[in-house]
């Protein structure tokens, strides 16, 4: 037996014991069910999970840079036209078909921005809405200055202000409460010395954990060399924050673990073959971690805590793919590139619609994924094949669950004297909003 086989079930089973025990609180893990090396997504059919169906997840990384959502926008447009072609709804949004959605930096400002309630109930964003935002805050459609110059002007326009101008006239005096589908958020709590989530669950549970949507971006955006100082919507609970993307750079994990623990809004998950897993990676878009693999040169601070988060998160693809063991083939994808940026991919002077092709031209490269202590390998599909892949399992669960009469979400409800001052928080939101969802190219 070739001895790196050997070695490849030795990991496998160790990481399915710490996993189950560590990353997901089980105290009595099964037995690791033996590892399929050449299984690839979509290539054998879903296993058997029930009438119920499965817990949609979507994760979104992030660091603080705008950029670090770019390519997971890109992605989750193409995501919403093929589920709006799909479903023959051409309204249908990407929270119409996941039950929880986790981001972490810019990855958390997207979640929000796709996740927040509109005056008229549905999400104050479509995807494509969003993805020509996130690409107008990167900086890059002004050609009077050198790409890395925009970015840091950018990054820091939007950190300066706290809680920030851009973010109220995007989301106004929304919290928490006002999301459609439960969102997780992490950050990075320098008064308790530990990370912080900032969770919808708990925000209706608890008036002391019910936090400014605007705020809750710029506490998982904080730069670590400035904290965010915020408090909750009563004014009962204070947070220094510093991003998310220091602590928690991709959520994933966090967004498995409440949902295998929240029995109240998802009483039948009861394992991770009872989820459907859709993270997006960053766009590792970064000019300067470019120059330093190139010239081998010593990154600075700010670049080391970049590098560690990318580190982390790949570990927590890792880890999460060993939990899912035989079913991570049809129970969790993962979007990742790598370099983007770094060489002559994006022109320096691109205008916004120039960005958006270039990243939709990108999605149909095949995808860069990790491999447990080798490195990284390219998968057999592109992003573009995996995505659709996506858009046909969603929609398979969502026709499941019409024909059952058990639900397999449960969400918590704010309460009626809560209601009113929701909606008009909303409606200020959206307002404030109105004219940037329908400019092309946003001026804030």
């Amino acid at each position: 037996m070739d001895p790196a086989s050997d070695v490849d079930r030795l990991s496998y089973e160790i990481f399915s014991i710490l996993e189950s025990k560590f990353l997901f609180g089980y105290d009595d893990p099964p037995k690791p069910k033996p590892l399929i090396l050449s299984a690839s997504a979509g290539t054998r059919p879903p296993p058997a999970n029930g009438p119920f169906g499965r817990v949609r997840i979507l994760s979104i990384d992030g660091v603080g840079l705008p950029a670090d959502a770019l390519l997971a926008a890109a992605a989750l447009a193409r995501l919403e036209s093929s589920l709006r072609r799909r479903s023959g709804d051409p309204s249908a949004r990407v929270a119409d078909f996941f039950d929880v959605a986790a981001g972490s930096g810019a990855g958390g400002v997207l979640a929000a921005m796709l996740f927040t309630r509109g005056p008229d109930g549905r999400p104050l964003f479509a995807a494509d809405e969003a993805l020509r935002l996130v690409a107008s805050w990167s900086g890059r459609s002004s050609t009077s200055r050198s790409f890395a110059s925009q970015r840091r002007s950018a990054v820091g326009w939007l950190l300066r202000r706290r809680p920030g101008r851009l973010f109220r006239r995007v989301f106004g005096d929304a919290t928490l409460r006002d999301t459609v589908k439960p969102v997780l958020i992490p950050c990075y709590d320098l008064a308790t010395g530990a990370a912080f989530l900032f969770s919808r669950a708990d925000a209706v549970e608890a008036d002391g954990y019910d936090f400014r949507i605007r705020e809750v971006c710029a506490a998982t955006c904080a730069d670590p060399a400035a904290a965010v100082e915020m408090k909750s919507a009563d004014g009962r609970t204070h947070i220094a924050a510093v991003g998310g993307g220091v602590a928690m750079g991709n959520p994933t994990a966090a967004a498995i673990t409440h949902v295998l623990n929240n029995k109240q809004e998802f009483p039948f998950a009861t394992g991770v073959d009872d989820l459907m897993v859709l993270s997006l990676g960053n766009s590792d878009t970064s000019i300067e971690s470019a120059k330093y693999r190139r010239k081998r040169q010593v990154p600075s601070a700010s670049e080391i805590v970049r590098i560690a988060g990318e580190g982390a998160a790949d570990m927590v693809d890792q880890a999460v793919a060993m939990a899912f063991g035989h079913n991570r083939t049809n129970n969790y994808v993962r979007i990742q590139a790598n370099r983007f940026g770094s060489g002559n991919l994006i022109p320096k002077t691109s205008t916004v619609n120039e960005l958006i092709s270039s990243l939709e031209e990108k999605l149909s490269h095949k995808n860069v994924e990790s491999m447990l202590f080798r490195g990284k390998k390219i998968s057999e599909q592109t992003n573009s094949e995996k995505l659709e892949w996506v858009a046909g399992e969603l929609i398979k669960e969502e026709e499941r669950r019409k024909k059952s009469f058990i639900p397999i979400v449960v969400l918590k409800q704010v309460g009626a004297s809560r209601s009113s001052s929701t909606l008009s928080s909303v409606v200020t939101a959206t307002t404030a909003s109105a004219s940037t969802r329908t400019s092309t190219s946003p001026s804030l």
